[in-house]
């Protein structure tokens, strides 16, 4: 596969993975009583202020405002939260690709291991960085909540990578 294809295909299994997961959480959440609709949940639901911003947002603003010394607006949490989560997840795709090179090398482990590998990247990373405590800090029943979703983000990407890529 060459390496643009490889690319693309990548991109597109992180995005399918990111909105699986997505839909996981959605689907928790109205059975915690949300009453938004999906695309509004997805995507226009952003606090007004930083002390309430999700830690993809936190890191969104500490690359922006680290890379051009300018600080980043409060009306820009939203469009930050959104291009960060699934900038990551389509980035984990490629990550993917590039490991397989192949969809013919796919193996049903493959999903449940992208998965705990990009669940456990987060709670490596965003504690070094100040966003998230150390791993031993959370509770086990919200560790499970998270990787859980994480695998299913694992089990898409693996599918979306072999329907895209399998020629």
């Amino acid at each position: 596969m060459s390496f643009i294809r490889a690319a693309a295909c990548g991109l597109l299994a992180g995005a399918a993975g990111t909105l699986v997961m997505d839909l996981v959480w959605y689907r928790r959440y109205r059975r915690g009583g949300g009453e938004s609709r999906f695309l509004e949940w997805e995507f226009a639901s952003a606090p007004s202020s930083w002390d309430k911003a999700s830690v993809p947002a936190h890191v969104g603003r500490l690359l922006f405002e680290t890379i051009t010394h300018t600080e980043l607006s409060e009306p820009a949490i939203g469009v930050t939260t959104n291009l960060m989560h699934w900038g990551y997840g389509s980035q984990w795709g490629v990550v993917l690709a590039f490991g397989l090179g192949s969809a013919k090398c796919l193996r049903p482990w493959h999903g449940p291991l992208l998965g705990a590998l990009v669940w456990l990247a987060s709670y490596v990373s965003l504690p070094i960085a100040g966003f998230y405590k150390p791993i031993w800090s959370y509770d086990p029943g919200t560790l499970w909540q998270d990787l859980s979703a994480h695998l299913v983000y694992g089990a898409g990407a693996i599918a979306a990578f072999w329907a895209a890529c399998r020629s």
